[in-house]
């Protein structure tokens, strides 16, 4: 939704607890033909302008002012049709879409598993169990002989034979079999949702199952649980199992142990010995971590999460891919639920769980809106499919002479298949799927389409709520393609106008004292720290090969002090600078100044195209209020002042 925010924010507004719908609003001013209430106009104010400060006669004017030119811009592009073009359809059809799911059965489920998910993250659990798997092509015989195994294995776990015996001997997950069925330490999200739902719901030493998964049957014991730690950070020096005999891979990390508590360089010795080639340049700093992380080394992972002190360094180490050294970097507390909510939800939302919540939806609407199907045209339809539909390049056959021919039903609205045939040739994409079930997979995505239409105009008819934020994001939209065509593009395009504009403003493009300078931006003070002393001796090689890590980037141009953050606090002369601005760290190499006086072109371009963009508009409102008439009801506006105020 980024696209319309960037056109329409000012205008866009949560519109819950709006009020009855009047039976006829007040005219506050008139546009053209279109007339705007004094009630919309109340309430999109008292929403933009909370602050009490703001509750005065100027800023109402003000904002009546933006709000009359706002709707000048939509009217035009009505009138232009943009919205009957097939890129508006869709991309509002999108924005429906997701306007619809606050208001679907489903979105409380959701919500629901939100909540239900954030709680679980903030416990982590352990459990082993046993593995009896079901092929996805097993036949009932198959999957019934499997059901069996694993509840004559519980059984005898049951009867007190041993849980990690039975698991070396019968599980078939080759990963922990050998570890008695042991899976560690995990948390939610980390398993397919019916084991988890077992270890989360079950007690400690319980048995549960068999529980029948995408993999085959578990039989689960449910181990201890701890609070969640959260994430952590560390750097590491590793060498590598197999480089050399284990005897003298245990000296050489006590040597290099030993050398660091003597005060030698950690990002020195992870250059000179690490054989981590992804993070020994890096100064030995890998990706924060949690819970489940590492479950393939897990005393790594014990001994991350045991240092408490950021700097604090570990004794030497083994794991199964040599001897390490850790220091830790930070701890990452777990996210609030504020912070944790979009990426749950947007998570959440490909659960199984939603998913039959959302077939159950779509039986419920076809029983409710009358929803019916002509099977034989359907037939027909289906079989249109070949090659070219999974091509994306699928067209309307000529010769179809089915096309007039009812399709679907719903609430007495008549669906022809020539109705869906337009719908497939506009929505193919290229794809693996074969023809018939892409076919049918289209034709269910459309049956569906249809029933949210449906849906929507009750919504629109019983909820002022949703009608009014389907006007704002229809109007957002319609703003943003007219401002693309009559003036973001045009600026942008016109270098002739643009060239024109600064040759007759020359005022408008002066400069003080600004410096000629490169500035490097990194979220590791490492990464800085190696770069200014690169740069001191002049290694330019190594300079390259540090701004070849993701985790670095710069700029070099000519700036004035106030262009920059990381400029602000630098003594204004030639030199190398560091600063920081929140969790970003700067580098400043300063080459030289530059004397005050007029900026050139291509130094003001981008402030030349954004006032001449200024310029444009201002030139194409004035046309628009003589193409359309604005007319103010002054007794109205003065009700709207006192309402606003009161």
């Amino acid at each position: 939704m980024t696209r319309f925010l960037l056109a329409a924010a000012f205008f866009m507004v949560c519109a819950a607890g709006l009020a009855q719908k009047k039976a006829k609003p007040a005219v506050l001013f008139s546009v053209g033909k279109e007339k705007v209430s004094a009630d919309e106009f109340i309430y999109l104010y008292k929403k933009n302008h909370p602050a009490k400060e703001d509750l005065t006669d100027q800023k109402i004017e003000e904002y009546l002012d933006l709000y009359i030119k706002f709707k000048l811009k939509v009217t035009e592009a009505r009138a232009r049709g943009i919205d009957k073009t097939p890129e508006f359809t869709k991309e509002y059809a999108s924005y429906k879409d997701e306007l619809r799911k606050p208001f679907l059965p489903e979105s409380k489920i959701v919500d629901s598993l939100v909540t239900l998910t954030y709680n679980r993250l903030q416990k982590e659990v352990s459990a082993a169990h046993i593995l009896i798997e079901v092929k996805q092509d097993a036949t009932p015989q198959d999957t019934l002989q499997a059901y069996n195994t694993a509840v004559s294995l519980k059984n005898q776990i049951l009867a007190g034979e041993d849980f990690g015996a039975k698991a070396a001997l019968y599980s078939d997950d080759t990963y922990t079999k050998t570890r008695g069925g042991d899976l560690g330490y995990f948390t939610t999200l980390q398993m397919v949702s019916p084991f988890e739902e077992a270890v989360y719901t079950g007690k400690t030493g319980d048995i549960v199952g068999p529980i029948r998964t995408s993999f085959g049957y578990h039989i689960i014991k449910v181990g201890e649980s701890r609070p969640a730690r959260g994430e952590v950070e560390v750097s590491h020096i590793m060498l590598r199992a197999g480089n050399r005999d284990e005897a003298k891979a245990k000296a050489l990390i006590t040597e290099i142990h030993t050398r660091l508590f003597k005060g030698e360089s950690w990002d020195d010795l992870v250059k000179k010995y690490s054989e981590d080639p992804g993070s020994k340049d890096l100064g030995g700093k890998l990706r924060p971590f949690g819970v489940g992380a590492l479950a393939k080394i897990p005393e790594f992972d014990a001994v991350a999460f045991s240092l408490h002190t950021v700097g604090e360094v570990s004794d030497p180490f083994q794991t199964a891919f040599g001897w390490h050294i850790v220091r830790l970097e930070r701890k990452i507390p777990m996210p609030t639920f504020d912070e944790s909510a979009p990426a749950l939800k947007n998570r959440l939302a490909r659960d199984p769980r939603v998913q039959l919540s959302k077939q159950a939806l779509t039986q419920k609407l076809k029983k409710e809106y009358l929803f019916t199907e002509n099977a034989t045209t359907k037939a027909k339809v289906l079989a249109l499919a070949d090659s070219t539909l999974t091509k994306g390049k699928w067209k309307i056959p000529g010769s179809f002479a089915a096309g007039k021919e009812t399709l679907i039903t719903i609430q007495g609205k008549k669906i022809t298949a020539h109705d869906f045939l337009v719908y497939v040739q506009q929505n193919q994409r290229a794809n693996s799927m074969a023809p018939d079930k892409y076919m049918e997979l289209l034709y269910s995505t459309y049956s569906e389409s249809m029933l949210s239409e449906a849906f929507e105009q009750k919504l629109i008819a019983t909820n002022p709520e949703f009608e009014m934020l389907l006007k704002e994001y229809y109007e957002g939209i319609l703003l943003f393609d007219i401002m693309e065509k009559e003036v973001w593009k045009k600026a942008s395009d016109d270098s002739v106008g643009q060239r024109k504009f600064f040759d007759t403003h020359p005022e408008l493009y002066k400069a003080g004292e600004r410096v000629h300078a490169t500035i490097y931006y990194s979220d590791s003070k490492e990464i800085i720290d190696q770069l200014s002393k690169q740069i001191q001796v002049n290694d330019s090689t190594a300079v390259q090969e540090i701004l070849k890590n993701k985790n670095v980037y710069s700029e070099t141009g000519t700036f004035q002090r106030e262009d920059r953050p990381a400029l602000r606090n630098i003594n204004w002369k030639p030199g190398q600078y560091q600063s920081q601005n929140a969790n970003t760290y700067q580098l400043v190499i300063v080459t030289n100044m530059v004397a005050p006086g007029s900026l050139s072109f291509e130094d003001a371009r981008a402030s030349v195209i954004s006032e001449y963009q200024n310029e444009l508009e201002k030139n194409w409102l004035d046309a628009l209020k003589k193409k359309y008439p604005v007319k103010v009801n002054d007794k109205t506006k003065k009700y709207v002042v006192e309402k606003i105020k009161s």
